[in-house]
């Protein structure tokens, strides 16, 4: 079970990598207002947008919280499957894992403020299901990773 587990692993992280890569470059979605203006904001540029449009608190805090938290988890996850996952690199892992899901829900956030203001219309791009693509498989590989490593997961 345990090299099966191991496999997974090694298949998830790739496609947890490239997804994250692409998921905050490639547009999100696209905004359309007044059926001519089109805006096709990928997270770096929403996140770029909102520091020089002055609000850099939440630019910050998406970038942590959408950026930074992610990749972190997806370079603790890599090294606990190359290292066998030393005690402290697990716990760190299982500190980050407590917030994946909050950068998904956070575009989500804005994808329904979107449609529902009456101001714009929103449809979800390529960038988007790659985001959710690479949080879902990093939570799998972190999951497996830390079951092959014997830690108690749930």
């Amino acid at each position: 079970m345990t090299d099966g587990m191991r496999l997974l692993v090694a298949l998830l992280l790739p496609v947890a990598t490239f997804s994250f890569a692409l998921g905050i470059t490639l547009p999100l979605m696209r905004f359309e207002r007044l059926y001519f203006l089109e805006d096709r904001p990928s997270l770096l540029e929403i996140i770029r947008n909102l520091w020089q449009g002055g609000e850099p608190v939440l630019a910050v805090v998406i970038l942590l919280f959408s950026v930074l938290l992610p990749a972190v988890k997806i370079v603790l996850t890599h090294v606990a499957a190359i290292t066998g996952a030393p005690a402290r690199h697990l716990a760190l892992l299982s500190s980050v894992s407590k917030w994946s899901m909050l950068d998904v829900m956070l575009v989500a956030l804005v994808l329904f403020a979107a449609k529902t203001s009456g101001l714009a219309s929103a449809v979800a791009l390529p960038g988007l299901w790659l985001y959710a693509t690479a949080t879902l498989t990093t939570a799998a590989a972190a999951y497996f990773a830390r079951r092959i490593n014997g830690v108690r997961v749930g």
